[in-house]
């Protein structure tokens, strides 16, 4: 044995210990510790790295046996080797029990010891690799549920994002219906989901909007809940799992709260009786009908607030309009105009949106001019023409202190910018004109042209359309301005326009 170890030896005669001392310092490079009870031995024990322990069982006040039951609880890596003269079958069962190795009988050969020192040592190596092998096992294994959980959590904290993200992008009532439904299609594994109203003082429901997750399947085949468990769920107010025939839940129906009061459900349908919702399904759908009530509440009073507030804009315009008996409808035909000139030219339908606020707004600035100017039937002094320049600005400004249509905002500011650069108020040129601006200001010409004027008469449509295409690449973005002599030619421009 090539290690130097540190043995402790416990015994109570002085003579033991002395033979102890006098073996190891001539037989071997091992360093000895010596105690003379087991207060004393387990004191070592904690203070030093003990690598094996002879102990004597009968001493004064904490005895062999004692001791080895410390040691053992303290670090039952540590071989405890037994040194008695009265050995019997009782004693070694209850030894062993204490984390005894090892037993040997007084009186011994010194010879006996480094054998048994050997022994020992090589059972405790085999004992701790067994020890780091079951704990690596155990640490494996808990490691392993760690993941899993954290795993779990990843994917309960991407799916409450998910559902945050996507209520938020609704911008109507009808898109958040959509969404709830396509939404309980990604995150459950159910086959059909259904967004509900209750009818009839909640004794019947109908479907509003449909998930399917075979996109072959119709409305007509809607997996419907019974109509007495449908007014259980309205009565109720809380979610229902409802069993399938294999009696695990195979539909999930929450209701849809608007100031605690029922106005519809969610119901998500397994038409598969080999699966079923879990725990987890229930907790995502109930968040997403949640967060659905919420936003619907919010989108009500933005819509409701919005509706307001562009009806006091709208009347504003009219209130310019009716100064002007010769541009009644003006913002209307405008908005209408822009409108078929954007769809032609593969607007989204978000700018399309715009352009319908920014067009029927974009005189709103009219309010701030002078009748004796805005409604004057001759010809505009120079600061006259420079006081009514001042309309987009003020229009823009007005639409500004909103806080809500930034680009409308930009669309009224730049409407009579010119495509030159000597348009007002910032003599922007190009493309530096805002894209929706540069087909507005097709529009209002346009209108402007083909309608009576305090200062002049209509001219006809045809010659509108001449006028607008001389100043194309001046005046007007030539994209623009082809697009639309295109919708003109083909009678479509005036066509597409229902007004308002």
């Amino acid at each position: 044995m090539d290690e130097n170890l540190n043995i402790l030896v416990v015994d109570d005669e002085e003579c033991i210990l002395d033979v102890f001392k006098r073996y190891f310092e001539s037989e071997t490079t091992h360093t000895l510790f010596t105690a003379s009870d087991g207060f004393e031995a387990f004191e070592i024990i904690r203070t030093e790295s003990i690598n094996c322990c002879f102990t004597d069982l009968a001493m004064p006040r904490l005895d062999g046996l004692e001791l080895a039951r410390k040691i053992y609880q303290y670090d039952n890596t540590i071989p405890v080797v037994v040194m008695t003269g009265y050995p019997s079958m009782d004693i070694a069962i209850e030894t062993l029990k204490n984390g005894v190795v090892d037993f040997i009988t007084k009186p011994f050969q010194m010879e006996q010891i480094l054998p048994t020192i050997s022994k020992v040592i090589n059972a405790r190596s085999n004992f701790v690799e067994n020890i780091l092998l079951k704990e690596e096992i155990k640490k494996s294994k808990e490691l392993a549920a760690i993941n899993k959980e954290l795993h779990g959590k990843i994917k309960e904290v991407e799916t409450i994002n998910l559902i945050l993200q996507k209520m938020d992008q609704a911008a109507n009532s009808q898109d958040l219906f959509n969404i709830l439904v396509n939404l309980s299609g990604k995150i459950t594994p159910c086959d059909e989901a259904h967004f509900c109203f209750f009818t009839q003082k909640m004794k019947n429901y109908e479907v509003i909007t449909s998930f399917f997750k075979d996109k072959s399947k119709k409305r007509d085949g809607v997996v419907y809940i019974e109509k007495e468990i449908a007014q259980k769920i309205g009565s109720d107010g809380i979610p229902y799992l409802i069993k399938g025939k294999n009696g695990e839940g195979n539909i999930i129906a929450i209701p849809l709260k608007i100031r605690s009061r029922v106005f519809g459900m969610l119901t998500s349908i397994i038409d598969n009786e080999d699966r079923y919702f879990s725990e987890k399904d229930i907790y995502y759908l109930n968040f997403l009908v949640d967060k659905a009530s919420s936003s619907i509440e919010n989108l009500a009073l933005y819509e409701n607030i919005y509706e307001n507030l562009f009806s006091t804009l709208y009347a504003f315009v009219e209130a310019i309009e009716a100064r002007d008996p010769y541009t009644k409808q003006h913002s209307a035909s405008v908005s209408g105009y822009a409108i078929s000139i954007a769809r032609k030219n593969g607007c989204s339908q978000e700018e399309i949106a715009k352009l319908n606020i920014s067009g029927n707004l974009h005189d709103i600035g009219k309010i701030g001019i002078p009748d004796n100017i805005l409604l004057k039937p001759g010809q505009l002094t120079d600061v006259e023409y420079k006081i009514i320049k001042k309309h987009p600005v003020i229009g823009s400004n007005i639409i500004g202190h909103l806080g809500m249509w930034t680009d409308e905002q930009d669309i009224i500011r730049h409407h009579h910018e010119r495509f030159d650069g000597k348009g007002y108020p910032d003599n922007l040129k190009g493309e530096d004109i805002p894209f929706l601006a540069r087909i507005l200001s097709v529009a209002d010409v346009y209108d402007a042209l083909t309608t009576d004027r305090s200062y002049r008469q209509k001219m006809s449509d045809d010659d509108a359309a001449e006028i607008i295409k001389e100043n194309s690449g001046s005046q007007f973005d030539p994209t623009i301005v082809d697009v639309f002599l295109d919708l003109h030619s083909k009678g479509e421009i005036k066509n597409s326009f229902q007004g308002g």
